[in-house]
């Protein structure tokens, strides 16, 4: 790929509606060459066969089957509380209706 130019650069700013300064457009000259030169250097990886894929390792779905099971009443989980109100814990109000 040819060498970017701080027009280059200025433009892919405006693109992305990025307002550079002149010292941030010369570093990103700079940095984007680097970044562009290390996705030419992925691409040349060997891919052939490789089966595309989301992660580096598999993934497996680790839940359990939903089936109703024993648990607490709600007098029993609210028993040691504060305060309740309607079968749930009442906290303090932290945020007003603005």
């Amino acid at each position: 790929m040819a060498d970017l130019s701080r027009d280059d650069v200025a433009h892919l700013a405006s693109l992305a509606r990025i307002d550079l300064s002149d010292a941030e457009l010369d570093r990103m000259v700079g940095e984007l060459a680097t970044i562009i030169s290390s996705v030419e250097a992925v691409s040349q990886a060997p891919i052939e066969g490789v089966e595309p894929m989301s992660h580096p390792m598999p993934i497996v779905n680790v839940t359990r089957p939903d089936e109703v099971r024993p648990s607490l009443t709600p007098e029993q989980a609210l028993a040691m509380a504060p305060a309740s109100e309607v079968e749930r814990f009442a906290v303090p109000r932290i945020l007003t209706e603005d």
